[in-house]
């Protein structure tokens, strides 16, 4: 097999040419004509780039090259290392263009193409992650790829420039065996992949698979630092979302404290944000003290779920302080004023990891007071030392400190209580004056979907109007700029004016999921008749009716498969976010269809939530979700009135993942239909199944009918 010809060549130590310096080029590229702020990051590389697209296939057909794809996005740190090293060289710009067709591929716009490529690299043993370099034939099938390399030789490890001399060597001694071992690989791929679509199962996912997986994922707890792994850590919030429901409902103190110490412990450590607010992407260490400073939509908006749920489990206000930290980080810095979300914000300032974020002791002490400067330096764990140096930069900053909470056991006084707040904000204006790392600008309906449902969620628990009025701006911004109603086409990126032509399930679950949240939030029915629309389009553009399951994307020419998301990883994965939104659409609506679809969809994955359960916690919740009838709050009066408006967040304000809240007009269930208010007053109905307790207006008993021991009597009245 050529890929093992390959891989011996490149494994060899043997120096490619030197490269010379790197000179600035004097023209754009094809990239400058893009949207993505990632691909127009590399508009002026001296490599030919082109999009992905047919233009670059053509080419590579018409001239018998192999193709080079690199993947990665805009806020992508050793992206930007290897653009650096190798994309801003006038050696390998000039070889790329001689001898390959390089195409550019924002992943953020196309996880479905990533998701592709980067399972073939993965299947190969050639690893995984960003940069993802993958090459291609001219028929897009891989051959050989790998992650970050090197610009050179070094260590006995091969440069990139060896890399591109020995593959073009290769191709061009025998393509037709490269092109029959890509054809080969493909193959196997796409029999992997119809194998992993089928219906493995005909058994729904037991009660006692999720009690399994939930305490089998606590049994990896770390005690000293929290989370559930080790370095590097993620913070992966369906994984503590998924133990915490199963606590909860078990009554399990134990595996509560774990979570809700994972919580204070990320929110203590430096991979948050502790002036300005917001988590970035991971922590490089064990301790959450030292991130890759990104940060990301999708992160954020799923932690505000997170400490949404710890702190109505705990009752403590310093997890719904971390929400307000989050939010308020969100609205400054990632609000288009239209009310689209921003995508991300970088790891970088002026080339030099952190250096935004980090200060050095002498900076702090000539920023603060002597008196506030001896508090600060040991409360953020300020060393000359420092904690952090970016390893990837020729010549890193000396002596940089990430903030963090030194002690966060330490209960801190009034007057220290006053004192840090003076020395945050002192700091905060300091960071401020700095140049600020680049934000990737282009709003994703994925990640709009998922903040749109926890800043509604987050506006109606935390009684934040202006939070659900943003919640609002954005459901009017996506279903104005992305959203065709006549055809139920939801788009995927829309920046500066202009929207694309994608369509991607994650798109369609997760915008589906937050219109829900919403719904739920303020009982508009104007907003639960989208989310019906939306849900119907999903299922007609992405539901295999054949095998069950939800496809990835829509398909084309331009893929080698149809791919069925299987894994909740940083981002739920699009069919766990379908099944749990048409589970909660059908209690809400009573429409079946909805419900069957979920149900088929969890037994195709019954088999591997088994086996292996961290790989999708956010299926579990809902299998969990679908086992028993979910309660229904029904709020009989009008959305607008303040007495209504209680009622509401008053059915928002108990920890109850099996729940649902309507109201009484619209597309909701017919039973909420006939449902009144009484004696004039706003009125909560609390059910499950056909059974409700009597009807309430005072939000105390609505709370107690919601506590998972407050199952109602059966008589319906």
């Amino acid at each position: 097999m050529l890929l093992l010809t390959l891989v011996a060549l490149t494994s060899a130590a043997a120096a490619a040419d030197p490269i010379p310096p790197v000179n600035p080029p004097a023209h754009a590229n094809r990239l400058s004509k893009e949207k993505s702020p990632y691909l127009l990051q590399h508009q002026h590389n001296p490599v030919d780039w082109y999009p992905w697209g047919d233009e670059a296939f053509a080419r590579a057909k018409a001239e018998n090259k192999p193709i080079l794809l690199s993947i990665g996005y805009s806020t992508c740190h050793w992206c930007h290392v290897m653009e650096r090293e190798s994309f801003e060289n006038e050696a390998i710009g000039k070889y790329l263009k001689e001898h390959f067709i390089a195409i550019k591929l924002d992943r953020e716009e196309r996880p479905d193409i990533d998701h592709v490529y980067m399972t073939a690299m993965q299947a190969l043993g050639l690893g995984g992650g960003w940069p993802l370099n993958v090459f291609l034939t001219p028929d897009r099938q891989p051959f050989y790829g790998g992650t970050y390399f090197p610009p050179e030789d070094k260590g006995g490890r091969p440069g990139f420039l060896s890399i591109l001399q020995r593959i073009a060597g290769v191709w061009e001694k025998d393509p037709a065996a490269i092109r029959e071992d890509a054809k080969n690989i493909t193959a196997q791929l796409q029999s992997h992949m119809e194998k992993e679509g089928a219906v493995a199962s005909t058994e729904a996912v037991s009660p006692a698979v999720i009690a399994a997986a939930a305490t089998g994922l606590a049994g990896n707890f770390e005690p000293k630092y929290g989370g559930f792994s080790g370095a590097p850590k993620f913070p992966q919030p369906k994984i503590p979302g998924l133990i915490l429901m199963h606590a909860v409902a078990t009554g399990d103190q134990k595996l509560v404290d774990q979570v809700l110490f994972t919580c204070r412990r990320m929110a203590a450590g430096g991979m948050y944000d502790q002036l300005g607010g917001g988590f970035a992407r991971y922590a490089v260490d064990e301790k959450w003290l030292v991130p890759h400073f990104e940060k990301m939509l999708y992160d954020n908006a799923q932690l505000i779920d997170l400490y949404l749920d710890a702190g109505l489990v705990s009752g403590d206000p310093q997890y719904h302080a971390v929400v307000r930290d989050i939010i308020r980080y969100l609205q400054r810095d990632m609000t288009h004023a239209e009310g689209g979300f921003y995508s991300a914000e970088d790891a970088d300032s002026e080339g030099q990891e952190g250096k935004f974020y980090c200060f050095t002791e002498a900076e702090v002490s000539s920023i603060l007071t002597k008196e506030e400067a001896t508090f600060a330096i040991p409360y953020f764990g300020i060393t000359p030392k420092g904690n952090f140096e970016d390893h990837s930069h020729p010549n890193p900053l000396p002596g940089l400190n990430v903030l963090h909470i030194a002690d966060p056991e330490r209960k801190l006084s009034g007057p220290e209580q006053s004192l840090l707040a003076t020395v945050k904000t002192k700091l905060y204006d300091a960071q401020r004056k700095r140049i600020r790392p680049h934000l990737d600008d282009k709003v994703l309906t994925s990640w709009n979907g998922l903040l749109l449902g926890s800043l509604a969620r987050a506006g109606v628990i935390m009684d934040e109007p202006a939070w659900l009025a943003a919640a609002r701006k954005n459901f009017t911004f996506v279903t104005t700029k992305l959203w065709d109603p006549a055809t139920k086409t939801l788009y995927h990126r829309w920046r500066d004016g202009e929207r694309d032509t994608t369509q991607l399930l994650t798109a369609y679950a997760n915008y589906l999921h937050g219109s829900l949240e919403l719904y739920q939030a303020t009982l508009d029915p104007a907003i639960l008749t989208f989310a019906i629309d939306l849900a119907d389009g999903m299922i007609a553009k992405f539901y295999d009716e054949k095998a069950s399951g939800f496809f990835s994307s829509m398909g084309g020419a331009d893929l080698l498969f149809r791919a069925k998301d299987d894994y909740d990883g940083a981002e739920p994965s699009g069919n766990s976010t379908a099944v749990y939104a048409l589970l909660k659409l059908a209690a809400l609506t009573e429409k079946a269809t909805y419900r069957t679809k979920a149900e088929a969809t969890l037994k195709l994955y019954a088999a591997r939530v088994t086996e292996l359960p961290q790989a999708l916690p956010l299926m579990l919740q809902a299998a969990a979700f679908a086992d028993e009838e979910p309660f229904r709050a029904v709020i009989a009066g009008d959305p607008a009135l303040p007495e209504t408006r209680l009622l509401i967040r008053a059915a928002h304000s108990v920890y109850q993942p099996h729940r649902v809240i309507l109201g009484t007009t619209g597309p909701v269930e017919p039973f909420a239909l006939t449902l009144l208010p009484r004696e004039g007053k706003a009125t909560a109905y609390v059910c499950t199944g056909n059974s409700c307790r009597p009807p309430t207006s005072d939000p105390a008993e609505i709370q107690q009918s919601l506590r998972p021991e407050g199952k109602p009597s059966p008589s319906r009245n």
